[in-house]
C-alpha cells in the first residue's frame, strides 16, 4: 500500500484543498490524518488510486509531497497485540515511520505500518500480513 505525506505552511483550508483536488480526480481517500506542527501543516492519506492521487495533489500549490510504501497487518484485537508486532521490529532494528489504525472492530485491527525497510519488515510479519493488489 502507497502513502501520501503531504506538508504544507499551516493556513487555513489546506485540507480542504486537498480533498478537493482529491474528490475532482475521482480518488476515494481510504485514510487521512491530518496534524498541525508547528508552522506546517501534515496530511498523511491513503487512497484508492495512488497514481490519480499524486497528479492531483502535484498540481496544488506550496505543498511538498512525499510518498511511502505501508504495510498492512491484521492483529487480534487485544491488549498487547500492537505491542507484540513493535517489538519484532525493534529486534530486528528496523525504525518504525508510521502505524495507523485503518479498521477497528470487535475481533481484530487493520493496521497500516510505515518502516526505513519495507522488505525486511514485510518478512517479520508475514504470519499477519494483509494481501495487497496493486495501487492504479
Amino acid at each position: 500500500m502507497k502513502q501520501l505525506s503531504i506538508i504544507s505552511d499551516n493556513r487555513t483550508g489546506v485540507v480542504t484543498e486537498i480533498t478537493e483536488a482529491l474528490a475532482a480526480a475521482d480518488v476515494n481517500i481510504e485514510s487521512i490524518d491530518a496534524e498541525t506542527l508547528g508552522e506546517h501543516v501534515v496530511v498523511v492519506l491513503n487512497v484508492n488510486k495512488y497514481d490519480a492521487a499524486l497528479q492531483a495533489v502535484h498540481q496544488l500549490k506550496n505543498m511538498r509531497i512525499i510518498t511511502e510504501d505501508a504495510i498492512l497487518v491484521k492483529l487480534n484485537d487485544e491488549p498487547g497485540a500492537l505491542a507484540k508486532i513493535a517489538r519484532r521490529f525493534t529486534d530486528a532494528g528496523i525504525e518504525l515511520r508510521s502505524i495507523r489504525f485503518m479498521e477497528r472492530n470487535s475481533d481484530y485491527s487493520l493496521v497500516a505500518i510505515s518502516t526505513d525497510r519495507t522488505a525486511n519488515a514485510l518478512a517479520l510479519v508475514a504470519d499477519v500480513l494483509v494481501p495487497q493488489e496493486m495501487p492504479e
